[in-house]
């Protein structure tokens, strides 16, 4: 199936019915990728309770379909447990495999980032596994991303050691404003 451009594909939310393919094009980063620190690729029921937990903390989770198929997906999941850190949230995007180089991840990212300027929070963090990730880094870049710094070696995946980039976004207009809660 090619994809050419963003005409032929389009964002929605996801739905329970779509992650038996969300689970496979995750799969395929853990098992044979850098991007993502798991190392066992997680059941459809595990994907399905990841979704509707971030769902349920209000959050958005997407995918990109072109011809009846999922062939991306991206959401956003607070970023740390703390309660101050409320109001920063981090980005997750996953292409299925080929589809990549495509305009897919701006398209994905281009979206999320659109749900989560119309949220309350206030900063979006990219935690990018593997500062090889090239194709990553140049769409957070060019979607208003700073880099914000390195953690070297902090996991270690596939025989090696990985490290991990850092890059952050402002999220919304007036929002540098005291929250209210």
């Amino acid at each position: 199936m090619a994809l050419h451009d963003a005409s032929v594909f389009t964002i929605r939310d996801a739905n329970p019915a779509d992650f038996d393919t969300i689970t496979r094009i995750y799969a395929h980063y853990v098992l044979h990728a850098l991007a993502t620190f798991e190392e066992t690729p997680p059941s459809v029921d595990e994907m399905r309770a990841r979704h509707a937990s971030i769902t349920g903390a209000g959050l958005p989770y997407l995918v990109a379909e072109t011809h009846g198929a999922v062939v991306g997906y991206t959401y956003a999941t607070a970023y740390r447990p703390r309660s101050a850190y409320r109001h920063t949230i981090e980005d997750s995007v996953y292409i299925a495999d080929g589809f990549g180089g495509r305009g897919l991840g701006l398209a994905l990212l281009t979206a999320l980032i659109e749900r989560c300027d119309a949220g309350p929070w206030r900063q979006l963090v990219a935690v990018i596994g593997n500062s090889g990730n090239a194709g990553s880094i140049a769409l957070h870049a060019r979607l208003g991303f700073e880099h914000v710094g390195v953690l070297r070696k902090v996991g270690y995946k596939h025989g090696q050691w990985v490290d991990t980039v850092l890059m952050q976004r402002s999220l919304g207009e007036d929002k540098a404003l005291i929250p209210q809660r």
